[in-house]
C-alpha cells in the first residue's frame, strides 16, 4: 500500500510540478502577447499622432491661406471700389464744368473729329441750356465745307458731354463714355497714385 501511496503522492507531486510549469509558461506567454499587443497599440499611437499632426498643420495651413486669400480679395474688392469712385467722381466733375469749358470741350472735340458730311449734335438738357443756335452757326462757319452740324431735338439720356450722329451711327463724347474709355489705360496709374 506504501507503493500505491508513494505511486500516488509522485503522480500528485508530478501533476502540481506540470501544473507550475504550465501555468509558469502560460504566464510568460500571456505576458509576451501583453506586451506585443502593447508594443503594437504604442505604434499604431505613434502613427495615428503624426498623422494627426500633420492633418492638423495641413488644415491649419489651408484655413491661414484662406484667411489671406479672403483678406487679399476684400482688399482688391475695396481697391476697386475706390478706383470706380474716383471715375465717377471724374464724371460728376466734367459734368459741372463751366459753359464756357463745355462750348470749348465740343468745339474742340467736333472741329479735331473727322466728319464726313451733315451730322447731327444730341445734348442732355444741361447742354440745350449751353449750346444755341448762334454756337451752332459759328462752329459750321468753322468746320466749313468739311461738314454742317445740325442741333436736334433729341434729348439724349445721358449726364454730360454729347453725341455726334449720322445714318444711324453715333460717336459717342458723352464724359461717361469717354472717362470709361481711359479706365483700362489709366485703372492702373490710379491705382498706383492712389495705393502706393
Amino acid at each position: 500500500m506504501s507503493n500505491i501511496n508513494n505511486l500516488t503522492s509522485k503522480i500528485v507531486k508530478d501533476s502540481e510540478d506540470k501544473k507550475r510549469i504550465i501555468l509558469s509558461e502560460a504566464e510568460e506567454k500571456k505576458n509576451r502577447i501583453i506586451a506585443k499587443k502593447q508594443e503594437k497599440a504604442a505604434s499604431e499611437e505613434k502613427i495615428i499622432m503624426e498623422k494627426a499632426e500633420t492633418e492638423a498643420v495641413s488644415r491649419k495651413e489651408r484655413i491661414i491661406s484662406s484667411a489671406e486669400l479672403q483678406v487679399r480679395n476684400e482688399k482688391l474688392k475695396s481697391k476697386q471700389t475706390v478706383i470706380s469712385e474716383v471715375f465717377k467722381t471724374t464724371i460728376e466733375e466734367l459734368c459741372n464744368i463751366s459753359s464756357d469749358d463745355f462750348r470749348d470741350f465740343v468745339k474742340t472735340v467736333i472741329l479735331n473729329t473727322d466728319i464726313s458730311g451733315d451730322e447731327n449734335l444730341i445734348l442732355n438738357e444741361q447742354g440745350k441750356k449751353i449750346i444755341d443756335s448762334d454756337f451752332i452757326s459759328e462752329l459750321n462757319r468753322e468746320i466749313g465745307s468739311k461738314g454742317n452740324i445740325t442741333l436736334i431735338d433729341k434729348t439724349g439720356n445721358f449726364k454730360g458731354g454729347f453725341i455726334l450722329e449720322k445714318d444711324g451711327i453715333e460717336i459717342n463724347n458723352t464724359f461717361e463714355a469717354l472717362v470709361n474709355s481711359l479706365k483700362d489705360e489709366m485703372g492702373l496709374e490710379v491705382a498706383r497714385v492712389l495705393f502706393s
